[in-house]
């Protein structure tokens, strides 16, 4: 077996689990790399990220660098002598980072590499109507996810997954498939598979605010997949009557007329609120104003009439 000394590099909670398994099964952690604390809230308090609130809880040095270019932080990161580096959800690493430790790094993505390469798969999985998704381990090279890979597993996708729901299996699933590549390369005994690239696939690039306007000549599963798929963020949104309301649920109406592009109803007492699509009816479920919480239709529409 090999003796590994090993850095962790991640920022949000999705990959807390990660190296919380990591040291519950005491592997020896030299340091955590993860993002600089930000200002948060109304009183702009510098907030730290989930991963360093783990680390630093169990005595773990944490590093924070601005610039993973600069000469000062790869002299520092040599220093720890680390000779393997696990990444789950950080930024894109120089190769004077990732190409350092003896036995390289790995990073954890969640999806079925080579489809959903880039910065949101589990959104882009949802949105596209995917069945089935999962996480992969794989070794970092030049090009951005297309490294050789070490693990694979599967998930599947529920027709009621939001980015959230799914995100909370994959992170638990890819905390265990973290474990087993670190267990596999310290053994030395591991098989490794090329990603095929040779054809289209799927990619998932980030989300901006632009790209999350709903599309009302898309047919009714294909809006209720986008909602889906940007439920809690960045969040799917429409204007109606001058005033952009964000939208985190809806479903698909059946055997259905509209007469009109949008319509407010009253079905055995219930408040609705429909829109018509290129091919059927969404009904939306949950809404939000602007500087306003999240609610159910139903008691938007009891005070908001449009």
């Amino acid at each position: 077996m090999r003796s590994l000394r090993i850095i962790f590099m991640g920022t949000p909670q999705f990959a807390v689990p990660s190296l919380e398994v990591l040291i519950k099964h005491n592997y020896n952690l030299v340091a955590v790399i993860t993002a600089a604390d930000k200002p948060k809230g109304r009183g702009r308090q510098l907030a730290v990220s989930p991963v360093k609130e783990c680390a630093e809880a169990h005595g773990i040095p944490v590093l924070q660098p601005t610039n993973l270019k600069s000469p000062l932080f790869l002299e520092e990161l040599k220093r720890y002598q680390a000779n393997l580096q696990v990444v789950v959800a950080f930024r894109m690493l120089p190769e004077a980072v990732w190409n350092m430790p003896e036995y390289g790094t790995f990073n954890l993505h969640a999806s079925l590499l080579p489809k959903y390469r880039g910065a949101a798969p589990i959104h882009w999985a949802i949105i596209n109507g995917e069945k089935e998704t999962g996480v992969t381990t794989f070794f970092i090279k030049h090009e951005i996810d297309t490294g050789s890979i070490i693990l694979q597993a599967t998930e599947p996708v529920y027709e009621t997954d939001t980015t959230g729901s799914l995100s909370e299996r994959l992170m638990k699933k890819g905390a265990e498939s973290v474990l087993k590549t670190v267990r596999l390369i310290g053994s030395g005994n591991y098989d490794l598979t090329p990603q095929d690239l040779s054809f289209d696939l799927p990619k998932a690039p980030k989300l901006y605010q632009e790209d999350c306007e709903i599309d009302w000549k898309q047919e009714a599963d294909q809006i209720v997949n986008f909602i889906r798929g940007l439920n809690p963020n960045p969040s799917a949104w429409t204007v109606i009557r001058g005033t952009s309301y964000k939208i985190h649920r809806a479903q698909v109406v059946e055997n259905m007329a509209l007469p009109g592009e949008a319509g407010y109803y009253q079905t055995d007492g219930i408040s609705c609120l429909n829109f018509k699509s290129g091919k059927g009816v969404v009904s939306i479920k949950e809404i939000q104003a602007p500087g306003k919480r999240k609610m159910p239709i139903e008691e938007f529409l009891r005070g908001n009439k449009l």
